[in-house]
């Protein structure tokens, strides 16, 4: 039997030490991941903080991939790739060295204990919407393509670190 193979959208971040080498050494994590193809990156973001705002501004960036891994465990990669840069999980919303959030899985929507695909509110925050607007503009969720999900958010503040897309293959 063919395993399945799922598009899924990927979001990384960080504002803790250098947050482009660790969203580089996660984005290579995936990309020789043996259940993983990397198909496309970002443009590299700064973006003010959201949510809790007394602290560093971040960077982000979204990724898409092919997986034949299932959507927990997805997650549980993401997670372990989290853990494997020494990501502490010590406040909602604070500071962080990497995080790394499952967006989409195909066109799924998945509601467990664990996982929320799409990620919940993924379109009201213009620092998924504009880097996942580079490389899939045309993607649905909920009902609208990223493009318009990104015409109607707050961009403030948000703007290209570094115009790219490789930005995540040069040494750092």
């Amino acid at each position: 039997m063919a395993e399945t193979i799922m598009l899924a959208a990927l979001g990384l971040g960080g504002n803790i030490g250098d947050p482009p080498a660790a969203m580089a050494q996660a984005l290579n994590a995936f990309a020789t991941h043996e259940h993983c193809r990397l198909l496309a990156v970002s443009r590299l973001y700064s973006t003010p903080p959201w949510g809790k705002v007394d602290q560093a501004d971040f960077f982000n960036c979204c990724a898409t991939i092919e997986t034949s891994l299932a959507a927990e465990a997805l997650l549980d990669l993401c997670l372990e790739i989290e853990r494997g840069m020494k990501r502490v999980r010590n406040e909602r919303w604070g500071p962080r060295t990497i995080d790394i959030d499952v967006l989409t899985y195909g066109d799924a929507t998945i509601t467990t204990e664990r996982v929320e695909i799409p990620h919940p509110r993924m379109t009201e925050r213009a620092f998924v919407l504009m880097p996942l607007a580079d490389i899939a503009p045309d993607l649905v969720v909920n009902g609208k393509p990223i493009s318009e999900w990104l015409n109607a958010a707050d961009k403030t503040g948000i703007k290209a670190a570094n115009e790219k897309r490789e930005w995540w293959t040069l040494p750092f």
